[in-house]
């Protein structure tokens, strides 16, 4: 019949978008999913690794890291294990994402916002943290959602839990981060003017404290973009990877740190 070479070239096509779907890393679908929860949908058998994937509303596809869970699929929007990738940046990198979605990496926060404002979908953050003597911690928080750049992508947190403690709310009264507007180096919307540390040292913004973009309100909590320190240098620095109800008052500096996100039921009334 005149159309089977039709037909077969187009059988061909899909197998072969099925194989691509299959890998470890790649695209899975033209245009993608709105987010990494769906990837099983597109593919079955699909392992952890870089998917592409286009949020509702958003103008393209974009490369993602996506985390198959034991407790979910989830959508990595920072990673850090090392120095290599320089995290002191100004807002147009951290509103457009650097770095390499399979390696250390800041997603964006124009797509963590576009992933975020649907308000039919409840979403979790999912903070990792590990330290250099071999352990580890997490914590959790439900209703997690980041605004629009008019809102300076402000934060937005629920209930907490975990192992590692509640860092945005802060370890003591005064410093918690959620409902605050993101900052960065040229881009100052943290909480204090001017900003005092340790109850002597002023400075101008958190950011010439803290150097990575952050949720600040003041300068001592929760920072997972500052400057990365190796191991026997990891200690009292005021820059670094830091999470202080994990470690303790002294600055501590994780080895390595991951953010990811995932859908959760649609809120229920009890």
């Amino acid at each position: 019949m005149e159309g089977l070479p039709g037909w077969s070239e187009l059988m061909l096509a899909l197998l072969l978008i099925c194989s691509v779907q299959t890998q470890k890393s790649g695209p899975v679908h033209t245009g993608g999913p709105p987010d990494c929860s769906y990837i099983r949908t597109f593919s079955p058998t699909g392992a952890s690794g870089v998917y592409n994937i286009q949020p509702e509303g958003f103008t393209y596809s974009f490369q993602a890291y996506c985390e198959m869970g034991g407790n979910g699929i989830w959508t990595v929007i920072q990673k850090r294990t090392g120095g290599a990738v320089a995290f002191d940046r100004e807002w147009a990198a951290y509103k457009n994402g650097f770095g390499f979605a399979s390696w250390d990496h800041w997603l964006g926060l124009e797509k963590i916002s576009a992933m975020t404002k649907d308000k039919s979908k409840r979403w979790k953050l999912r903070v990792d943290l590990w330290d250099f003597e071999g352990g580890s911690a997490y914590a959790e928080y439900e209703d997690f959602r980041v605004g629009d750049e008019s809102t300076n992508y402000r934060l937005s947190v629920g209930r907490y839990s975990g192992t590692a403690g509640d860092a945005i709310r802060g370890a003591y009264p005064g410093i918690d981060q959620n409902g605050f507007g993101f900052s960065t180096l040229d881009h100052d919307n943290d909480g204090c003017d001017p900003c005092i540390l340790f109850g002597d040292i002023y400075v101008a913004s958190c950011t010439d404290y803290d150097r990575g973009g952050w949720w600040y309100n003041t300068c001592t909590s929760a920072n997972l973009n500052g400057d990365w320190h190796p191991e026997g240098d990891n200690i009292g620095w005021f820059s670094g990877l830091h999470w202080p109800t994990w470690k303790g008052r002294a600055p501590y500096s994780a080895r390595a740190t991951r953010m990811m996100i995932t859908p959760m039921l649609p809120y229920q009334k009890i």
